[in-house]
């Protein structure tokens, strides 16, 4: 298993609705399609009006699949729509957990 880690910076002041939006119309079919949400969170100290939503995937075929699924959704299309201007930056990061890591790793290529 590996972890997707997605980081939206979102302009100054839309946590709150950026968070009922996703609850309203992305949460669901999300979670429907893609599966295993790791975690969600928004930030409070360190750099602020982020968040961050992590999802596990046993392969990159299986993150591919039900990413192009997620994106083929009519569902989804109408939420990011929504979304989109209350962003200003996305940083996306594939992690890899370490062989002793509770949520197993087993499968690294650590140098």
């Amino acid at each position: 298993m590996f972890i997707d880690e997605r980081i939206y910076t979102l302009k100054n002041g839309n946590v709150k609705p950026f968070l009922k939006l996703y609850e309203e119309l992305g949460k669901d079919v999300q979670i429907r399609i893609l599966g295993n949400m790791v975690g969600y969170f928004y930030t409070d100290i360190g750099p602020l009006n982020q968040i961050v939503h992590m999802w596990g995937y046993d392969s990159m075929d299986d993150r591919y699949s039900r990413r192009a699924e997620l994106q083929a959704s009519e569902e989804w299309l109408n939420y990011a729509v929504q979304m989109r201007p209350l962003v200003s930056h996305i940083e996306n990061k594939i992690l890899i957990p370490a062989d002793f890591s509770p949520i197993g790793g087993k499968n690294s290529n650590a140098e």
